[in-house]
């Protein structure tokens, strides 16, 4: 008899129970694996992952958004522009409990899980926001802009320059292209008063690949003196 394939996905985690996780996020390892454990039991339900991304939550989504904290300022406001699933919003409210974080998210569905996994995880620095970025220029501003799986580099610039103060970091996890956005997009950002943009390799923990960053700071504030 022909042995029957099976259709299942192995949701596995080959870091589940992994004894260099604690110590890298340190005092913010009881959050990060309770938002872990939220997206094992929640996440596909509620649309926020997908199913083959269950088996690589640690490698590819909370170490790859712990990556970016190293490149944010403690204290302040920093604000994760479509937030999404709280990638890497969460993680960096976790691992910086000094600074506000705000999560800017359009669907109301996902605010409504953002502010749900803030009060589970008691999370209090976390300000969950609806809306789109382009509707809060003017109103809302931080020190820092994160941002992942958004849009190119260009359209970042659009949308994350006017939130930031003088002075403030746009901080954005990129993939193998970054220096091509970063070409495509100099003029576009020197309009909005970017700066040189980065690209830094982050290591979180070793055999786990490394996540790319690119950092901008904005010099100046168009109009302003």
């Amino acid at each position: 008899m022909a042995e029957v394939q099976s259709d299942a996905t192995d949701r596995t985690d080959p870091l589940d129970g992994d004894a260099r996780l604690e110590p890298y996020f340190g005092p913010a390892w009881t959050a990060v694996l309770g938002f872990h454990d939220l997206l094992v039991s929640q996440g596909e339900l509620r649309g926020l992952v997908g199913p083959r991304e269950l088996s690589r939550l640690w490698e590819r989504h909370l170490l790859n958004s712990a990556a970016v904290v190293p490149f944010l300022p403690r204290e302040g406001r920093i604000i994760d522009l479509g937030s999404g699933a709280g990638l890497p919003g969460i993680v960096v409210a976790a691992m910086l409990p000094e600074a506000e974080v705000v999560l800017l998210e359009p669907m109301e569905r996902r605010t409504a899980w953002l502010s749900e996994v803030a009060d589970l995880l008691s999370l209090g620095n976390v300000v969950v926001r609806r809306g789109r970025a382009q509707d809060e220029h003017g109103i809302l501003f931080g020190d820092a802009v994160t941002v992942r799986a958004v849009a190119s580099l260009d359209k970042l610039y659009r949308l994350a320059m006017p939130l930031l103060v003088a002075g403030g970091s746009l901080v954005a996890l990129k993939g193998g292209k970054a220096e091509d956005e970063i070409a495509a997009a100099k003029h576009v950002g020197r309009k909005l008063g970017a700066g040189p943009a980065s690209v830094v390799d982050a290591p979180t923990i070793e055999g786990v690949e490394v996540t790319r960053v690119v950092r901008v700071v904005r010099e100046a504030v168009p109009g302003v003196r």
